[in-house]
Formats: structure tokens, C-alpha cells, sequence
């Protein structure tokens, strides 16, 4: 492990900001979801 940030720390910026983008898209999905589920039973 301790090879890995001192070899490609390159590598580690980019996973970890790929696991907060995954996040932030994943958020605004079930967000998405839940707004659509009350702007439905608005309608009613």
C-alpha cells in the first residue's frame, strides 16, 4: 500500500476524486427521485 502513494500519487488523487464524483452523481440521482415522487403526488 505504502508503495503505491509514494509511487503513482497520481493515481490515489484520482481514485479519490472519482469515489466523490460517484458520490455527488449518486446524491443528485436519488434527489432526482425524490422530487419527482412529490412534484407527482402534487398533481393528485
Amino acid at each position: 500500500m505504502y508503495d503505491m502513494l509514494n509511487e503513482q500519487p497520481l493515481y490515489v488523487v484520482l481514485t479519490i476524486v472519482l469515489i466523490c464524483w460517484v458520490g455527488i452523481v449518486a446524491y443528485l440521482f436519488k434527489l432526482d427521485r425524490k422530487i419527482s415522487k412529490l412534484e407527482q403526488q402534487r398533481k393528485k
